[in-house]
């Protein structure tokens, strides 16, 4: 190869550079496109990655810095290539000699090689913009902003939760339950919203999860693991090997499960969630419409969340209606607090009629608004579309159509009525809801059993005056129940029910003939004069109408399939005749009624069953043989009543003999008045054995209760009486009460422990009631004692731990009701464990209940009136704890009363009522 010379070597190089330079001068033009066409290109890709981007965060995860970075270098990489395009188009606009040669050489030789690395540059980050995930998942928020609407009523229950969260570390299940549309799910809100600031707590991570009524363990799972951003595999058959990822990420956490509206226990070792306790200081919240939920999810806390106290709804409402519309007619406002009352407190109702009547502003359509309300509120804008559907899921979650059918007839009652729970089981009873017992005992349980259910499910309410012997219906339940009941308002419906509403006369009888039940009690309706037909009428109540005297014969005569009839608390003397037209009649309750005979015809009624005839002060005549023509009889109710001529059938009167060969009788009550009936009755085996009710009233000379010389039967007085619920002796000469006879020859086994109330009225003699043999008395919830003046004390009360309401009145020897120095300690703290209520009244000379402090762990409330002597109450700051509601009594009494220390008085002093304001 011929050698290049050094001159020819250095020629080369400079040509090379003359050229290369020549080229970012005559191909400037073309570049300028090229640079402009792929820098919209590198455009097009950014804006891809942008979308990508902007997509990811919107689903809460976070672009890589990379992309990041990337993003900015194409932002300022096309600010520049825009800059130099400027340049290199002033460059070829200057150009001279056609256009062909530049002006200024060096500067567009320096714009040509602008562009030239800018095409590199632009090559290469489009090249990098490709990118395979451009976000990346974030960790969980330890709280997410669930926007409640504001609370109203709640800070007591919110501070309770509150304070269970941050301080009692045994505490780690909650039950927050109440009445759908309460506000479990507004207050359980308000609680995860709590916790949004870090510095309001410590745990890692607060979890939301909307149970409902369709849940299952897979829907929950996928719930947990949205929330702490694990995925989890899909499989149906998965769910053990999603509950291990669960919980193996919960293991290492501090956290609160919030579950919302379960309707069922919910396992959450098979979800996956580590039982909450003391050591983790883990914790689960849930909500629910059933206290009995609350059981099987083994709640440590059962919050109830209640209905609104006044103030706190006409908030609400108020709120809701706004002021403007309030303020447009000076009788609005009292017209809106009609409306708020029919709300009853429930923040459901008041929201979803409070935004109707936000539109509302005259008088006329607010008065319309009440009348709809009244007569059927179902018909009101909201709620039969809106309130009753979701109240409806409580009545669907019932486990059967028995109690369902309980909980409908509740209705029947009127509103805001507080209903005698043994009244309502006996009506569930007539109806056949509770059957197939043959001892009534055991169906009067089932039906504390339905009732305990309705209770629980937040369906009925504790009674407002008595809650140990009465249930409520909320106002708004109520109408569900009505709702319901005329199939959910979608056709005519079955009931009739206008009690307690003020009715003269009944309603129009055009409105009987598509009803199957009717209920017109508590009304002041006079006479019922007309004849309506009633081809499917099966139940009639017509009960407490007091001024109702007279019915006419043809009244009954066209409702041929009807079954109960309920005439008690009526001021009917007689029955109609055309009653006897009424032969699918079961059942005839003509209690508390002046009813002075029984016609003979009442034996046309052979399908009678039940038969009420107690607190029947005028009777006077039962027909012979009346009683033994109705063979179907299970119950016989004459406790109280004045018919006297059962034992020996009198002036052609029915006998006890007809009725111990009715063969199917399941409860008896009766009341004796005469020595000789009272030597016979204990031979009746049959009738005594189902007797459930029995009061012993007059009988002259009987001093003792235990039997007769006369008396051939073998076996006590009352020891075959083993179904006995209420025994009254009223009026006796007895100078002693010795209850030890009742135990039997043949031991404790034939005890009659089955008493429940025990009264004890005008045993004006009566020094002493001794020898209380325990068990007899394990059951025993009342004790009603009245004039019996010789009583000193009732020492043996330690023997009836299940006591639960206390009467006493007008006993002028009782000076201790327990004498001091008969029990222990262990007896002591066990002593009136149950009771409830207290009622002191007219006990002149009674200085003390107990001597010590007693525990009083479910006493709700006293009275005490007339009693100047009693000085000190067996009460100190640790009584009755979380239970007393009321002490009613004098304020000259309350303060004169003695207290051992003075944080004693003040722990009573807000409960206690001054009964003569």
């Amino acid at each position: 190869m011929e050698a290049v010379s050094p001159i020819t070597d250095i020629i080369n190089r400079l040509w090379d550079c003359i050229t290369l330079r020549t080229d970012y001068i005559r191909e400037l033009q073309e570049n300028l496109n090229i640079l402009g066409s792929r820098m919209a290109e590198l455009r097009g890709v950014r804006n891809d990655v942008k979308t990508r981007v902007d997509i990811a965060e919107e689903r809460q995860m976070k672009r890589k810095e990379e992309v990041g970075l990337w993003l900015q270098r194409v932002e300022s990489t096309g600010h520049e290539v825009d800059q130099i395009i400027e340049e290199g188009n002033q460059q070829l606009s200057n150009r001279c000699i056609g256009g062909c040669c530049p002006k200024h050489c060096l500067s567009s030789y320096k714009v040509g090689k602008k562009v030239s690395k800018k095409l590199k540059m632009v090559a290469d980050l489009k090249s990098e913009g490709n990118f395979s995930e451009v976000a990346y998942i974030l960790p969980p928020p330890a709280v997410e902003d669930m926007a409640p609407r504001p609370t109203v009523g709640m800070d007591l229950m919110f501070e309770n939760v509150r304070r269970c969260l941050r301080e009692e570390a045994q505490v780690g299940i909650i039950g927050l339950y109440g009445m759908g549309g309460v506000g479990k799910t507004t207050l359980l809100k308000k609680i995860n919203n709590e916790f949004l600031s870090r510095e309001t707590h410590d745990f890692d991570v607060v979890i939301w999860v909307v149970v409902s009524k369709e849940s299952n363990v897979k829907r929950i799972q996928k719930g947990i693991g949205e929330r702490l951003g694990l995925p989890l595999p899909e499989e149906e058959s998965q769910d053990t090997a999603r509950a291990a990822r669960i919980c193996s990420v919960l293991r290492k956490k501090k956290f609160m499960l919030l579950l919302d509206d379960i309707w069922d226990r919910v396992d959450l070792e098979l979800v996956g969630i580590p039982h909450p306790d003391s050591k983790n200081k883990c914790k689960v919240v849930f909500t629910t419409r059933s206290e009995a939920v609350c059981g099987r999810m083994e709640a440590q806390k059962k919050i109830r969340v209640e209905c609104l106290r006044w103030n706190e709804a006409w908030d609400l409402f108020r709120n809701k209606v706004g002021e403007k519309t309030l303020n447009s007619d000076p009788k609005i406002p009292e017209l809106a607090k009609v409306i708020t009352r029919e709300c009853a407190g429930l923040p459901l109702a008041l929201i979803t009629i409070g935004r109707t009547m936000a539109s509302k502003k005259t008088p006329n359509e607010w008065n319309h608004a009440i009348t709809v309300l009244r007569k059927s509120a179902s018909e009101f804008k909201g709620m039969g579309d809106e309130v009753f559907p979701l109240l409806k899921y409580s009545y669907d979650s019932l486990p059967n159509d028995s109690i369902r059918s309980c909980f409908l007839y509740c209705a029947m009652f009127p509103e805001d009525d507080n209903i005698d729970k043994e009244d309502l089981i006996q009506h569930w009873i007539w109806e056949g809801f509770i059957d197939g017992f043959d001892v009534m005992n055991e169906a009067v349980n089932q039906g504390y059993h339905i009732i305990g259910i309705l209770k629980l499910a937040c369906l009925l309410e504790s009674g407002s005056i008595n809650e140990n012997t009465e249930v409520k219906m909320h106002d708004v339940i109520r109408d569900l129940a009505l709702w319901i009941s005329r199939d959910c308002g979608k056709k005519q419906g079955k009931l009739l029910v206008q009690a307690h509403v003020g009715l003269t006369e009944p309603p129009e009888i055009e409105k009987w003939e598509e009803t199957e039940k009717i209920s017109l009690m508590h009304n002041p309706i006079g006479a019922l004069t007309e004849t309506p037909t009633c081809p499917n009428l099966l139940t009639l109540l017509l009960n407490d109408n007091y001024y109702l005297r007279r019915i006419s014969d043809g009244f009954f005569k066209f409702m041929p399939t009807l079954r109960i009839l309920d005439l008690s608390g009526t001021n009917i003397s007689y029955l109609p005749m055309g009653i006897f037209e009424l032969v699918e009649l079961q059942c005839l309750n003509l209690s508390n009624t002046p009813i002075r005979t029984l016609p003979d015809e009442l034996k046309i009624l052979v399908k009678l069953k039940y038969l009420d005839l107690s607190d029947t002060a005028e009777l006077e005549t039962i027909p012979i043989k009346v009683i033994l023509w109705l063979p179907r009889l299970l119950v016989l109710n004459l406790f109280n009543s004045c018919y006297g001529d059962w034992e020996v059938g009198g002036d052609g009167g029915a006998s006890f003999g007809e009725a111990e060969c009715l063969k199917h009788l399941k409860d008896v009550g009766i009341t004796i008045r005469t020595l000789p009936f009272h030597q016979k009755f204990f031979n009746f085996h049959n009738l005594t054995r189902c007797t459930s009710s029995l009061k012993i009233s007059g009988c002259e000379g009987l001093t003792a209760l235990s039997p007769p010389p006369s008396s051939t039967s073998s076996t006590t007085t009352l020891t075959n009486m083993k179904y006995l619920k209420t025994l009254s002796l009223e009026n006796l000469g007895l100078e002693e009460l010795t209850f030890s006879w009742l135990v039997g020859r043949e031991g404790g086994n034939r005890i009659p422990s089955n008493l429940e109330t025990l009264i004890l009225r005008s045993l004006f003699k009566l020094k002493i009631i001794k020898e209380v043999t325990h068990p007899f008395f394990q059951n025993l919830v009342v004790i009603d004692i009245r004039d019996c003046h010789a009583l000193k004390d009732l020492t043996w009360l330690f023997g009836v731990r299940s006591l639960q309401t206390l009467y006493l009145e007008n006993c002028i020897g009782i000076e201790e009701v327990i004498c001091g120095g008969v029990a222990t300690v262990e007896e002591e703290s066990s002593t009136f464990s149950m009771l409830k209520v207290v009622y002191l009244f007219l006990l002149p000379k009674l200085k003390s209940i107990y001597q010590n402090a007693l525990p009083f762990p479910s006493l709700q409330k006293m009275s005490v009136a007339g009693c100047p002597m009693l000085k000190k109450l067996p009460f100190d700051s640790n009584s009755a704890k979380n239970t007393f509601k009321s002490i009613k009594g004098e304020k000259i009494w309350w303060d004169q009363l003695e207290w051992d220390e003075e944080p004693h008085k003040s722990a009573f002093l807000p409960h206690f009522v001054d009964r003569v304001v």
